[in-house]
Order: C-alpha cells, then sequence, then structure tokens
C-alpha cells in the first residue's frame, strides 16, 4: 500500500488535491471575510436634527442614508392645500392625517408636504385641517421625520375618487393649487410637535439593516466551508477522514 502511494501519479494526485483545496480554502476565506464586513450594522445618526439642506434637494430622489433623518426645516404653510390621508396606523391603530403645504424659504425652494399629526376618526381630521389652514401664514420651523414619497394609491369604486392613502407626492402636486413646474421635494416630513386637535405622530426611528443576511451569508459560509474541507481530506491517502468502508 505505501509503494503504491509513493509512485510518481499518486504524488502528483494528492498535490494537485491539495493545491485545489488550498485554494477553495482561500476562496472560502475570503468570501468569509465579505460577509462578516457586509454584517456590520452601518449606524446613522437619524436622531440628531439636522437642516434639510443637508439632507434633501428638490426634484431629486431620497437617497438610502435620508430616509428616517430628523430635520428640521423653516417656510410658510400654504393655505387651503391641506388634505387627509386615510389608513395611517398610530401605534396599530388606522386613522387619518391631515397633510399640508410647506414652501421651503430656508433651503433650495420647492414644496414639502408636511404630515400635522394623527386623527382617529375623519371628522376630526377634517376639523384640524380646516382649522390649520385658517390660521395659516408667516414662516415656522418644522421638526420632524424626513421619509421618502410614497406611490399613489388608486382609490376604491365605490369610494371618493379624491381620497388618498399614501403621501404621494406626484399625487399631491395635482391638488395643491396653482402648483405648475416649480420645484418640489420628493419626501416628506412627519411633524414632531402636532398641530392643534391632533395627536402626534408615531414614528420611530428606522431600523438598521444588513445585519440579519449577513449572519446568515456567514453561517452558510461556514458551513459550506467546513463541508469542503472535510470532503476534501476524506479523499486523500491515509486521512482520518477517509471513509474505510470496503465493497461487499
Amino acid at each position: 500500500m505505501l509503494q503504491m502511494m509513493l509512485r510518481p501519479r499518486w504524488v502528483l494526485a494528492l498535490l494537485l488535491a491539495l493545491g485545489i483545496a488550498a485554494g477553495f480554502a482561500l476562496l472560502g476565506q475570503w468570501q468569509l471575510e465579505r460577509a462578516v464586513e457586509q454584517a456590520v450594522v452601518q449606524e446613522r445618526p437619524t436622531e440628531d436634527v439636522r437642516p434639510l439642506a443637508d439632507v434633501a434637494q428638490p426634484d431629486g430622489p431620497t437617497e438610502q442614508a435620508a430616509t428616517g433623518q430628523r430635520v428640521e426645516v423653516t417656510g410658510t404653510f400654504v393655505p387651503g392645500d391641506t388634505v387627509i390621508v386615510e389608513g395611517r396606523l398610530n401605534d396599530g391603530v388606522a386613522g387619518y392625517w391631515p397633510v399640508a403645504h410647506l414652501e421651503v424659504t430656508d433651503a433650495a425652494p420647492g414644496g414639502l408636504p408636511v404630515a400635522l399629526g394623527w386623527a382617529p376618526d375623519l371628522e376630526t381630521a377634517q376639523q384640524a385641517a380646516d382649522r390649520f389652514d385658517a390660521q395659516a401664514g408667516g414662516e415656522v420651523t418644522v421638526v420632524g421625520r424626513f421619509l421618502p414619497s410614497e406611490a399613489p394609491i388608486a382609490p376604491d369604486a365605490e369610494a371618493d375618487p379624491n381620497s388618498m392613502q399614501t403621501v404621494a407626492v406626484a399625487q399631491l402636486i395635482n391638488v395643491w393649487a396653482d402648483y405648475d413646474d416649480r420645484p418640489v421635494y420628493f419626501g416628506y416630513v412627519t411633524s414632531a410637535e402636532p398641530a392643534a386637535g391632533l395627536e402626534a405622530i408615531s414614528s420611530p426611528p428606522p431600523e438598521e439593516s444588513g445585519h440579519g443576511h449577513g449572519s446568515r451569508r456567514c453561517c452558510f459560509l461556514l458551513c459550506c466551508h467546513g463541508c469542503f474541507t472535510t470532503g476534501s481530506m476524506r479523499g486523500m491517502p491515509g486521512s482520518p477522514y477517509r471513509c474505510s468502508a470496503r465493497p461487499a
């Protein structure tokens, strides 16, 4: 047996197997390191209030880094442009948001939707919106969480055709008065301070991503790496992992 193993072709085969195993082990190690890097949670200081000008620009997409960021913005609310968005959950309870139109003055000019608060029923929301529009005027500063525009949803056939279920900027600019070819922010702010007659909107910090998928990938790569290493060792002459069973 020993003499057979020392034949040149067996030695070359062993060296080739060892080389292939080493190569795959290095590739597995590299993939494992990459998975660990991707598994690290990238923390964003979303709870630090930043000027809107540092987070977003009008007529541009909302970047991932801006999503959920608390911002401060100054502008003037446009009376009569406040609409009601239905089906908004507040701690699991469905209700309504009055959403107002703010014209930004301390950053790049543009229209910005601002959710003023939450109401449990349509009547309360409409009364708060009417009261807000009647008192709107002059510059105000809003602090809240900046979120990307949502996709519009068509109302049901039996519902009010003008009803809204999402904060969709593309839909809002069609109902804002005389809003043609002017800049607009493709996102909205949930105000931290509710308007009179409304409750504060529950707007928790965004969940950090990347940890779960990265961890599962690490475990998968570890299992594959171990299985391949063990499988390679089974094929080596004299290996303790080599199958000792003989055909009957």
